[in-house]
């Protein structure tokens, strides 16, 4: 049985209104016009881990920060693409857990700011990443992967471009309630939805047509489920079984198992989307898998 915080949390997000951007296409067009003229802060709260530092630079036009420890052996990287929407900037959840995975996994964390909606496309923004990602084995040695909802799918795209054009392979994979199959047309997605606090298909439509620009939703750019798993590294994925995702989820485990990939998957019973990200007890223990992958990985040679 869920925690007594995870069996509050549905009932916040449903009093915050937190899916009102996802549940109709007219709301996730205001959305997106009041993000373009509006744009919110992205850099980190004032208040984070003293134990971590930041600094910022400017790859790919983007900016870019690196979160490291203060103090003890640090180890390889890990790039960390936040989720949103594809639309909404980083959150003081996403700069949490970045400054945990830093201090707690001896490494340093880079999270990149990559464009948004209208601005930002799938084809712009997977290939900056593998830009980064080949950028940071040079500065750091191993180089993992991670990101949560719309960041997840960023990610696994990621490591497919990699293996596909560069022949790299990450090592450990971290993909926190990805989306994974932007068509949307998984049936028992339905199935799930009337007990998803936080997600709909139609307004995640709107936000889903402006990220594919150009490209079809069966690119792996856009939809990492369509790709041929054989030859990625290892998957730690998360999911919540109140998450319209998690029937896809369940079909990443699968496709990935029957290809050799080893997926190590996590299922919250009774869990929301992106569950590791809440103060939940659920959380704590996930964010606890996520730094010891990450070590074991990082400190490979």
């Amino acid at each position: 049985m869920p925690s007594l915080v995870s069996r509050i949390v549905p009932g916040y997000l449903r009093l915050a209104r937190a899916n009102r951007a996802f549940i109709s296409a007219e709301n996730a067009r205001k959305h997106v016009r009041e993000r373009t003229l509006r744009p919110r802060p992205y850099g980190p709260p004032r208040r984070l881990r003293a134990d971590v530092a930041i600094s910022v630079s400017r790859d790919q036009g983007w900016p870019v920060y690196t979160v490291v420890p203060r103090t003890g052996r640090v180890q390889g990287n890990l790039i960390y693409a936040h989720g949103g929407g594809w639309v909404n900037e980083i959150a003081p959840q996403h700069w949490a857990l970045a400054a945990e995975i830093a201090a707690r996994a001896g490494t340093t964390v880079t999270v990149p700011i990559y464009p948004l909606v209208p601005f930002g496309t799938a084809e712009e923004v997977i290939a900056g990443m593998a830009d980064l990602v080949l950028a940071n084995r040079s500065r750091y040695g191993t180089v993992c992967l991670g990101g949560d909802s719309a960041g997840g799918q960023i990610a696994l795209s990621t490591a497919v471009v990699l293996r596909d054009e560069q022949q790299v392979t990450v090592p450990r994979t971290i993909l926190i309630s990805p989306a994974l199959d932007l068509s949307l047309s998984n049936p028992e997605m339905d199935a799930v939805q009337p007990s998803d606090p936080w997600l709909g298909k139609a307004g995640t439509r709107v936000f889903i047509e402006l990220w594919r620009g150009k490209l079809p939703l069966s690119d792996p750019r856009v939809s990492p489920l369509a790709a041929d798993m054989r030859g990625l590294g290892p998957l730690t994925v998360f999911y919540g079984t109140r998450d319209i995702g998690y029937p896809d989820g369940l079909l990443l485990a699968e496709k990935a198992r029957a290809a050799g990939v080893e997926v190590d998957f996590h299922e919250g019973d009774g869990l929301v989307h992106v569950y590791p990200l809440t103060p939940a007890p659920e959380g704590r223990v996930a964010r606890g898998v996520v730094v010891e992958r990450l070590r074991a990985a990082l400190a490979e040679p």
